[in-house]
């Protein structure tokens, strides 16, 4: 697939992504174009084994912006991270002596957020105050979940954020941001998604997960 130059485009999905035979394909996004690949969360049945991998080639004056994301399963039907293993260029899931439920604990959700090229630069510059931000309330509210007058010979367990996540920028040749979070719901963070990608709409026409 190709994106001619100067040309928008938006691809995403009408409801949780659903996972077919492929035979696997590449991206080209020209100069000053813009691709955004925001498709709705993967949710892997129990035993389901995923991989995938996404390739984009840009040059440096190309934008990009992908969401990559995945739940625990189909919690409703009991399964929570009851699936194999799962790999992806953005995200790897997998090895340890643990199990990924173990790890994960009451976190539901895991999301990548990748964002390059010159024309979402100040969506980057925002997104990295709004998470040091974010993640300092959260840092607060958890260190001080105990409360000056709590009972001192109980035991303290820390309250686990509703969200854990870490913002990343890296500059080669095109300033590339990175985000990576744990929720524990998946409708936090369609609204995280929704909120610090709004500023993509005048560039696509429409709206994030609207």
């Amino acid at each position: 697939m190709i994106i001619g130059d100067g040309c928008p485009a938006l691809f995403t999905t009408q409801a949780s992504t659903k996972v077919y035979k492929s035979t696997g394909s590449e991206c080209s996004v020209q100069g000053g174009s813009l691709l955004a690949v925001v498709p709705h969360p993967v949710t892997c049945f129990s035993t389901a084994r995923y991989s995938q991998s996404q390739v984009f080639r840009i040059s440096s004056d190309s934008n990009l912006l992908v969401v990559d994301w995945f739940t625990s399963g189909r919690r409703e039907s009991g399964e929570w991270w009851d699936f194999g293993p799962y790999k992806s260029r953005l995200l790897e899931q997998g090895g340890g002596t643990s199990s990924i439920a173990e790890r994960m604990q009451a976190y539901q959700v895991i999301a990548m957020v990748v964002l390059i090229g010159p024309k979402l630069r100040h969506i980057q510059g925002q997104l990295q105050e709004d998470m040091k931000k974010l993640m300092s309330r959260c840092i607060r509210k958890s260190s001080h979940a105990g409360g000056p007058y709590s009972n001192p010979r109980a035991k303290y367990v820390p309250e686990k954020p509703p969200l854990i996540a870490s913002c990343s920028s890296f500059v080669p040749k095109v300033v590339r941001v990175v985000v990576r979070k744990a929720a524990l719901t998946t409708d936090s963070v369609y609204e995280f998604l929704r909120l610090h990608l709004a500023d993509m709409e005048p560039l696509l026409g429409a709206p994030i997960y609207g």
